[in-house]
């Protein structure tokens, strides 16, 4: 996720809709295309550097017996399409799953104003987009994955529902283990560093847990938590 940045007159709403968590608006303002949930903003297609952060940090943060040939990324999250677009430009992963709650956000990419960022991503046969809510796939799915890439809030400080908060909890982020293979690797975007958290990955049995910084034009530098799931 990413801060709103510069100011181009009032945004225009393209599509406002109803999800099954609340209300989900796309707008554009200027060039960018913005997503609001609840009132909230969420992020925006301004720049993408956290995002690709997140995706690569993982995949770097894999060791070269856990990563396997063609390593399998789970994306929490579609949001503006960063995460994925980028994990698709790059031949090393072998599957790229993104699980994503927002019927409108899926088919604002699938045949709306966001697919000029996502439609080749889309279309590599290597993606597949999963509609579900991530904390019950975690806890239901019998897949396993290499890299789990968690970008569906501005945080564990900071969700957007009260629902997610169990994501973050040590009972959902011992889930988040469960869908990871033995060294698999979890990278968890944030809007600021978070020692409490780093303690909950630790006591939820990970270990190698680190904070990368992503500097930002104003303020704290946002953040991607790592952790790394024991053999």
């Amino acid at each position: 996720m990413t801060h709103p940045t510069a100011s181009y007159g009032a945004p225009e709403v393209l599509d406002r809709q109803e999800g099954p968590y609340g209300e989900v608006v796309l707008r554009r303002h200027g060039e960018l295309l913005q997503i609001i949930a609840n009132g909230c903003f969420l992020m925006d297609t301004s720049d993408g550097r956290s995002e690709r952060l997140l995706v690569d940090a993982a995949l770097d943060a894999l060791t070269p017996d856990s990563r396997g040939s063609f390593p399998h990324v789970l994306i929490g999250g579609l949001g503006v399409g960063f995460s994925l677009a980028h994990a698709a430009s790059d031949p090393r992963w072998g599957g790229i799953t993104v699980v994503e709650r927002e019927p409108a956000i899926i088919g604002w990419h699938r045949d709306g104003p966001l697919s000029e960022l996502s439609a080749p991503a889309l279309s590599d046969p290597r993606t597949e987009v999963v509609a579900a809510d991530l904390v019950r796939y975690v806890n239901e799915t019998s897949a396993t994955f290499d890299a789990l890439c968690l970008d569906i809030d501005n945080g564990p400080d900071w969700t957007v529902t009260e629902d997610n908060q169990s994501l973050y909890s040590q009972a959902g982020l011992a889930s988040c283990a469960r869908v990871l293979r033995p060294d698999g690797v979890l990278a968890v975007w944030s809007a600021q560093p978070s020692r409490e958290f780093e303690q909950t990955l630790r006591n939820a049995g990970f270990r190698a847990v680190r904070t990368e910084e992503i500097p930002v034009a104003r303020g704290v530098p946002d953040v991607v938590h790592l952790a790394v799931r024991p053999g």
